[in-house]
């Protein structure tokens, strides 16, 4: 059985860091294009970054040059680095590991960027 768990999420000050972390288990990722989601109150789920198997790696505009994603093969993890966190990217942050036919979702982990 296949099996997403993020951590990292927490309460953080504007212009601070925090780094999230999604962990499976249950089968080999390598092969599979790793990224992260995210759902503000009242909005659609958005695309935050993505990450595929030769390293390739994609980010919504709002983040880029805040944010880096990264993945350990070895591991079955892939990371999100947040740096000058804003009120806007408040969210519930979502991981999730992508195949051609198969397709799976963490829970979901709460970061507030408030002061």
């Amino acid at each position: 059985q296949v099996q997403l768990v993020e951590s990292g999420g927490g309460l953080v000050q504007p212009g601070g860091s925090l780094r999230l972390s999604c962990a499976a288990s249950g089968s080999s990722f390598s092969r599979y294009t790793m990224g992260w989601y995210r759902q503000a109150p009242g909005k659609q789920r958005e695309l935050v970054a993505t990450i595929t198997s030769g390293g390739t790696t994609n980010y919504a505009d709002s983040v880029k040059g805040r944010f880096t994603i990264s993945r350990d093969n070895a591991k079955n993890t892939v990371h999100l680095q947040m740096n000058s966190l804003r009120p806007e990217d408040t969210a519930v942050y979502y991981c999730n590991f992508r195949a051609v036919v198969f397709e799976y979702w963490g829970q979901g982990t709460q970061v507030t960027v408030s002061s």
